[in-house]
C-alpha cells in the first residue's frame, strides 16, 4: 500500500470548484475531501455543485470575473457579499455607474497587461537569438 491520499481543505475544495463555501452542504464544509473525491465531483457534480455554479451565490473571484471587474473594483464599490446569478444579471442590465468605471478601469489594466507582456516575450526572443 502507498502513501495516504492527499486531502484538502472544504475551502480550497470550494475555491477550485468555483463555489461560495458557506453555500455548500453542511456535509461537504465538515470535511476535508479527499482528492479522488474531489476528481470525481470535477467529473461527474453533484445536483447542489450544478446548482451552485448556475445560480449562486457565487464567491467574489467569479462575481468580479462576470462582472468584468477586478475583487479590488468590487471592494471599492463596497460589493462585500456574494452575489446570485440574478443580482449579476440585474447589475448588467442596469449598469450602474459604478460598475460601468470598474469595467473601464478593469479593460485599461488588462490592456497595459497585454502590452508588458507582449513586450517581455520580445526581448526574450531577441535575447535568446543574441541580439
Amino acid at each position: 500500500m502507498g502513501a495516504s491520499e492527499q486531502i484538502m481543505k472544504p475551502a480550497t475544495a470550494a475555491k477550485k470548484l468555483g463555489v461560495y463555501l458557506p453555500a455548500t452542504p453542511a456535509s461537504f464544509q465538515e470535511e476535508p475531501i479527499t482528492r479522488s473525491a474531489f476528481l470525481e465531483l470535477q467529473a461527474n457534480p453533484a445536483d447542489w455543485l450544478v446548482e451552485l455554479r448556475k445560480n449562486g451565490p457565487h464567491p467574489r473571484d467569479v462575481v468580479a470575473r462576470k462582472l468584468g471587474v477586478s475583487t479590488s473594483g468590487l471592494a471599492r464599490a463596497e460589493i462585500t457579499e456574494a452575489l446570485t446569478t440574478e443580482q449579476i444579471q440585474e447589475l448588467l442590465r442596469t449598469l450602474p455607474a459604478w460598475l460601468v468605471q470598474e469595467r473601464a478601469v478593469h479593460a485599461e489594466v488588462n490592456a497595459e497587461n497585454a502590452r508588458v507582456n507582449a513586450r517581455n516575450a520580445e526581448r526574450r526572443v531577441r535575447s535568446e537569438a543574441g541580439e
